[in-house]
């Protein structure tokens, strides 16, 4: 059974005691709730309070990108070992913002991948299409060809060392999520099309839902039967609300459980 994983990306916001309030909180809410996973993609500079307060804890935390490369002449950028040297487990590649203002491509975010992979960090996959490119019903052409980009580069098995999300673009910030039958069609073209190449991994791998997800449409995205949880922007400022999502996925978990007991 896939177990159910919320993670947060709180992009470029926070300061030390705000920072604080949520990763304390955030343990304490869910400290009885851990049917599923927790996650936190912290701004690269605070990685080492994340480090402070959630080393021997349930919640697990992460890096938001990271450089192809180990070291070397790249200003600005941070490698995998400096991830790794604070703790993370997770790194997210390939997020919207990167592709468009980043200067992130198809091939960049694969490589990327496949350097997580070996580095010995979950790489979370982002993928999504504009409102351009939905509007001309062209999104399972722009997720598949961003999915493949990354198959390319490290072969379909590669993809199960990650986890996948679907993250429409015009949906992220704006507070018009995609409906729980939209995100359950394309995560369910996507888990089809690896199921073609590897029907055990396609059993196995997570994929995610992100745009606007809040507490009170979680509930409704995981009880879908492809969707294994959420990439949670917004939402994931607010202590209350990215707690609230947690325990929609903890309940659900908790269902999907119940289903194998009821019927082995």
């Amino acid at each position: 059974m896939r177990r159910k994983i919320v993670v947060a990306n709180r992009k470029m916001n926070g300061d030390m005691p705000s920072n604080q309030a949520f990763l304390e909180g955030l343990v304490s809410a869910t400290l009885s709730h851990q049917r599923a996973d927790y996650v936190v993609c912290m701004p690269h500079p605070y990685l080492f309070q994340a480090q402070a307060i959630l080393k021997n804890t349930h919640v697990h935390w992460g890096g938001q990108n990271m450089s192809r490369y180990q070291s070397g002449a790249h200003t600005g950028s941070v490698s995998p070992p400096m991830l790794k040297e604070f703790g993370c487990e997770y790194v997210i590649i390939g997020h919207s913002e990167r592709r468009l203002h980043g200067h992130d491509t198809d091939t960049s975010t694969g490589e990327r991948f496949e350097v997580a992979i070996q580095s010995g960090l979950i790489p979370i996959f982002c993928m999504g299409e504009t409102l351009e490119e939905y509007e001309d019903g062209a999104t399972d052409i722009v997720t598949i060809r961003q999915l493949n980009a990354v198959i390319t580069e490290i072969g379909v098995q590669g993809l199960s060392g990650g986890v996948l999300a679907y993250e429409p673009v015009w949906a992220i910030g704006t507070g018009k999520a995609a409906t729980p039958g939209h995100a359950q069609n394309v995560l369910s073209f996507l888990r089809g099309h690896i199921e073609m190449l590897d029907a055990e991994l396609a059993k196995n791998i997570r994929i995610l839902y992100g745009g606007s997800v809040n507490s009170a449409n979680a509930e409704q995205l995981f009880a879908m039967p492809d969707i294994d949880g959420a990439l949670v922007g917004g939402a994931s400022l607010n202590t209350e609300e990215f707690v609230g999502i947690c325990l929609a996925a903890d309940r659900a978990s908790a269902t999907n459980q119940n289903r194998l007991v009821s019927f082995p």
